[in-house]
């Protein structure tokens, strides 16, 4: 099982994070699944890129 160091909120510093069985299909791509979890209390941690889509509001930006 692959596991990372990352910044444990819950715990208050360096923990290592685990990738638990990826249950969403996130992986049905060929993908990385985004969701990881701490090894001593389990929080949970989503990695990845956020991609958010901006509706257009008629408004215009100024030169």
């Amino acid at each position: 099982m692959d596991s990372q160091l990352w910044h444990c909120s819950d715990c208050g510093d360096e923990r290592a994070f685990v990738q638990p069985e990826c249950s969403d299909d996130h992986t049905g791509d060929g993908g990385s699944c985004p969701e990881w979890a701490c090894v001593d209390c389990g929080a949970a941690l989503v990695s990845g890129v956020l991609v958010v889509a901006a509706e257009e509001s008629g408004l215009r930006r100024a030169a």
